[in-house]
Order: structure tokens, then C-alpha cells, then sequence
């Protein structure tokens, strides 16, 4: 039996992050990963010898003295990582109603590429990016300096992104436009915070970048950085229940057999998994655990990998968000089963920069499209699934040729993945790409604390404050604050 300090559940950002933390302050900490592979959506793996990423296609902020930047740089990993500015005139592209429009890196550049296409609009252009930067400065390099992780940022939670969007401007193209890239947070139009909206916009209007060979670089660096600082970081290793005895934690029981023990626990999986897993006790109540099983989880992706020919097509150094008709927002309403929305992404290689590789193709889609196999687990969901599969993404290509994108004659290989896959391999409810929903009009009923009433467990990850690695990356910050204090761990960050 081992004994730990701090047992972290999950080898996603969030938890080898937290790891990453406190092993730099001490700690020892060990995480756990269910799977052979670790990483969550920043694994990486191989299918006919091409690196194929499963959930992280770019990242904002990375620029020196920009928040990212500076939180790899405290973490050690900045100078490792392989990483590809996108192209500063044109990171992302909206496609909508048959037009293309850029969004430009840098807040005086992304106000006038826009202004060309909407000349009439360029004061609300200033009054959106006002809104954006003022979201995105409160969790700024400056505040961490002076010993804040996050200023309290509850009003944009309050806020519709959609509605404030339409409040700045009447111009209904540019709304949408605006919205584009709305597939980032899982963007539902009646429910999405302006936080999310402008946090994530934010951020890659500051700086885009691609990871060169994969995202899962930044797992493997974590993982060396908590080992040199004497942490464990074990795979195969699955949770399997967590141990209460007079009402505090012991630790964990891993493969339904291994005892580990631990003074504390922080679970980087989903809250309501971690419930599911908890011994009773009489801290945390009944109404807390319904209301976390009440939660409803943005929707999922179904990603559709191309492998390409050799030299067969030029890579893009942008992201493309092709929408097939006046709604930039998925609505699975209107059109069940139906693709209408899509982002493309060609994955950065060392090997040849001139020619793509592997382009992903991302689309939502919800778990109940795929109710037939949700009691199935992964190679054994049967030949049903891969009809299934196959037809989706016929479907999807056959949304790209009719709005201009016809790679048909240059691919090598299909590969898919469902909202089953994230379910399975990164311990997601319902196969949620972005863990639980925050709706504007009650903002709070989504948050989950990183404290739980049980004194020694906590919570990190996607589920509490924004996903994404920049998300993920400050709710890590938050949860270790409870081990080392916020003032502390601001400023080591900040002045690192």
C-alpha cells in the first residue's frame, strides 16, 4: 500500500497541471489515469503513421508576456513545446452565406480587417473588442504580479453572448459573424455566458498557435516536470472508488482492488463522476448530488480525420468555420442529425510545412444520435457503429463540397471519432466536449467549487469555470491555492 500527500484522479490538463504545481511546492503527489494513454484532450495518437490530436487544434495567448505564455513559462515547458504561430492576417475564418471574413491577431488589426467588409460598423467593431478586452484583462499577467489569479468577473457570467452581441450591433451579418467560432465553448444561443465568449475570443486575438507534432507535447512535459519534482504519475489506473472513513478522505482504490492512500484528494474528472465513486458520508448533502446529476454537459463532437496524400494539399495556416446556412449557432432542434456546422483544422507537422497531413473536421453532435451504443465500450460497439460512422462522415464531406471544399481526391484514409470516444477516454458525461453548461440566466446553479464539503477532496477541470487550456489552466491555479494560498502562487507565476 503507498501513501501520498495528495492523490489527483485523472491526467487530463487540469489534474497533471495540479500535479505539476504542487510537486514545484513539495507535494507529494501522485496522479492516476484510467487509460494506457495519458493526457485527456491533450493526447495525441497514431493511426497510419500520422499523429492525429484529440481535442485541442489551437491555443491563444502564447505570445511573450501574454497569461499562457507565462503560465507555461512558470511551469517549465514554454522552451520544449513545438509550437506554429497561425497567420496573424487571418488565425480563424468565418464562412457565412457564401462569404469569407478573417479574424486578424492583435485588437487594432481584427477592428479593421472586419471594417472592410462592414464599413458602417467600425465603432461597434471598437465597442465588441471594448467588451472582449475587458473580460480578458481580468486574469492578467499584471494582476498575477500583484498576487490575483482572477478578478470576479460574475456580470459577463450574467450576460449573454448573443444578446450583448446584438445590444453592439444591429447588422445581422455581423452578429453572426462575430459568433462564428462559437463550436470553441459549445455556443448555444439562448444559454452561452459572454465570459466564455470573450475569455476564449480574447485570447486568440492576443496570439493563435498551432502545436507542431501534436498537443500532446504539453501532457509529456507535465508528466516530466511532476517526476523530476519526485510525483507519480501512474496509467492504467482507474478510480474506482474513493475512501471515507469519519468523514474525511483516505484516499483511493484503484482497479476495484489497490488500496493508495493519501491526506488529500483533488478529481480532475467530471463532478458527477466523482460522486458516483465517493463512499457515503453525511458532508456532502442529498441536494448537492442532485443538483450535480441535474447539470445538463454541452454537447459533443464528432470529428472526422482526413489523411491526406503526400504533397497532395497545401497546408492552411488558419482555422476555417464553415456555416451552411443563416444560424452560426448549432441548433439540434431544427436540424437533428444534420450537419450544419463545421470547423477545419490542418494539423502543423515538422516534417513538411508546405503540405497538410492530417485535416480534422469538427462538428457537434449529441449523445442520443448515438443511443444505440451507449452501453458499448470501445472496439466492441459492432458493425452497426461503423455503418454509422462511415455515413457521417459521407455526410460531412458532402456538406464540404457544396460550399467549396472538395479534398475527395486527396485522401489517403478516413478515421472518425464520436462523442462515445470522449465518454470513454476522457471520463466525460454524455460525451460533452466542454463539461457542464453555464446558462446566463443562472449562471451559478453550473458552478461547482473547487472545495467540497468533505475537507480533504477537491475538484479541478473544465466542469468549474471555462474549458479550454487556458480554462483549465486558471481553475488548476484556483484549486492549488487551497494547498498554498492565492497571493503565494500569483506572484510565483507572475514574476516567473
Amino acid at each position: 500500500m503507498s501513501k501520498y500527500d495528495i492523490i489527483i484522479i485523472g491526467s487530463g490538463l487540469g489534474g497533471l497541471e495540479c500535479g505539476a504545481i504542487l510537486s514545484k511546492e513539495g507535494f507529494n503527489v501522485c496522479v492516476i489515469e484510467k487509460n494506457a494513454q495519458f493526457g485527456g484532450c491533450f493526447q495525441t495518437y497514431q493511426r497510419k503513421g500520422r499523429l492525429l490530436d484529440t481535442g485541442i487544434h489551437y491555443v491563444g495567448s502564447l505570445d511573450e508576456g501574454q497569461v499562457m505564455n507565462q503560465y507555461f513559462r512558470y511551469f517549465g515547458i514554454m522552451d520544449k513545446l513545438k509550437v506554429k504561430r497561425l497567420d496573424a492576417e487571418a488565425f480563424d475564418t468565418i464562412h457565412y452565406r457564401g462569404q469569407a471574413y478573417d479574424y486578424a491577431m492583435g485588437y487594432p488589426q481584427f477592428i479593421e480587417t472586419l471594417h472592410r467588409s462592414f464599413p458602417h460598423e467600425k465603432e461597434n467593431l471598437k465597442r465588441y473588442t471594448e467588451q472582449l478586452q475587458a473580460v480578458g484583462n481580468l486574469i492578467s499577467v499584471d494582476h498575477l504580479k500583484q498576487g490575483v489569479i482572477a478578478l470576479e468577473g460574475m456580470k459577463y457570467f450574467c450576460t449573454s453572448a448573443a444578446g450583448l452581441i446584438a445590444d453592439i450591433t444591429h447588422d445581422h451579418t455581423l452578429q453572426n459573424v462575430l459568433a462564428g467560432s462559437a463550436l470553441l465553448y459549445g455556443g448555444l444561443k439562448d444559454v452561452s455566458t459572454f465570459y466564455q465568449h470573450a475569455m476564449i475570443n480574447h485570447s486568440y486575438i492576443e496570439s493563435a498557435y498551432r502545436f507542431v507534432d501534436g498537443s500532446m507535447q504539453v501532457s509529456l512535459e507535465l508528466i516530466n516536470v511532476i517526476r523530476a519534482n519526485g510525483g507519480t504519475v501512474l496509467n492504467n489506473s482507474e478510480a474506482t472508488r474513493i475512501i471515507v472513513e469519519d468523514e474525511k478522505v483516505q484516499g483511493v482504490i484503484v482497479n476495484g482492488e489497490e488500496r493508495l492512500e493519501s491526506d488529500y484528494v483533488i478529481s480532475n474528472i467530471h463532478p458527477k463522476r466523482t460522486l458516483e465513486i465517493l463512499d457515503k458520508n453525511r458532508s456532502i448533502k442529498n441536494a448537492f448530488i442532485s443538483r450535480i446529476r441535474s447539470l445538463d454537459n454541452t454537447y459533443g463532437i464528432f470529428t472526422l480525420y482526413l489523411v491526406m496524400k503526400k504533397k497532395s494539399t497545401p497546408y492552411q495556416n488558419r482555422n476555417i468555420y464553415l456555416h451552411g446556412n443563416n444560424k452560426v449557432w448549432y441548433d439540434k432542434l431544427l436540424y437533428p442529425g444534420r450537419t450544419t456546422n463545421c470547423m477545419i483544422s490542418m494539423q502543423a507537422s515538422s516534417e513538411d510545412s508546405q503540405y497538410a497531413s492530417v485535416i480534422s473536421i469538427l462538428t457537434p453532435m449529441y449523445m442520443d444520435e448515438l443511443s444505440a451504443w451507449k452501453d458499448s465500450s470501445p472496439e466492441h460497439r459492432g458493425e452497426g457503429y461503423q455503418f454509422f460512422k462511415k455515413e457521417k462522415a459521407e455526410q460531412i464531406l458532402r456538406f464540404l463540397r457544396r460550399h467549396g471544399f472538395d479534398f475527395s481526391e486527396n485522401i489517403e484514409e478516413l478515421f472518425t471519432t464520436t462523442p462515445l470516444s470522449y465518454r470513454d477516454y476522457t471520463g466525460t458525461v454524455d460525451g460533452s466536449a466542454y463539461g457542464i453548461i453555464k446558462d446566463y440566466k443562472c449562471p451559478q446553479i453550473g458552478f461547482v467549487s473547487t472545495r467540497s464539503r468533505l475537507g480533504n477532496l477537491f475538484f479541478t477541470g473544465q466542469n468549474l469555470n471555462v474549458h479550454g487550456a487556458l480554462g483549465v489552466t486558471l481553475t488548476a491555479m484556483l484549486t492549488c491555492t487551497e494547498f498554498v494560498g492565492q497571493e503565494y502562487l500569483a506572484k510565483k507565476v507572475g514574476n516567473a
